[in-house]
């Protein structure tokens, strides 16, 4: 298999399936005009590819996100509504169910994270201040510290779509970011934690 080197990622491999990133990920929106609207006007997403659905069931359109990768979106006439709080988080720490996902993050640069934040405000979009997560425990700060490992900002798509746009703030590699390892309690039951907790 390939081993594929990423900036600030570090040289990882897969030796089992030659995995070169990310296809598509596939949402599911209320109002194609409005996603359409959010994503291509306002982030800048180029719409790559329409479908119809067959039998009418709605349609499936894609954007690029670049480097091969798209987001996707199947709009379906008859959908259910949407569930905030169960398949989708109501506000950006919130706990999501299992099997469902809890927010998308884009990969930009840096330094342009705070440019960006004041550009999606100019256009009316709810977004937080620029995170920094810093290790050991994942504290998160506003200004940038010597242990940040990732910046981010953080909104929401018309649908509720919890939305990040991030960049690691330096190397990331198992070695020395793997701060986790699997045990067995008493019960059998597996668990990961950190080397220092002994309440397992």
């Amino acid at each position: 298999m390939r081993t594929v080197e990423r900036p600030n990622v570090g040289t990882v491999e897969n030796t089992k399936i030659a995995i070169s990133g990310l296809h598509h990920l596939a949402l599911v929106c209320k109002d194609m005009d409005r996603t359409i609207h959010f994503y291509h006007d306002i982030l800048g997403m180029p719409l790559i590819k329409t479908i119809d659905i067959p039998d009418g069931r709605g349609l499936h359109f894609f954007f690029d996100v670049g480097n091969g990768a798209s987001l996707a979106f199947f709009w379906f006439p008859n959908a259910p509504e949407a569930m905030p709080g169960v398949a989708a988080p109501v506000a950006v720490k919130g706990v999501t169910a299992h099997g469902s996902m809890n927010h998308v993050a884009f990969r930009v640069p840096a330094d342009k994270l705070e440019s960006y934040r004041d550009m999606l405000v100019a256009e009316g979009v709810d977004v937080t201040e620029t995170w920094y997560h810093n290790d050991p425990l994942d504290d998160i700060t506003v200004k940038q510290t010597p242990t940040s490992f990732l910046g981010s900002i953080y909104f929401q798509d018309p649908d509720g779509i919890l939305l990040e746009l991030a960049d690691w703030m330096r190397p990331i590699h198992p070695s020395t970011d793997v701060h986790h390892k699997r045990v067995i309690d008493a019960s059998g039951k597996a668990k990961w934690v950190r080397p220092d907790e002994t309440n397992i």
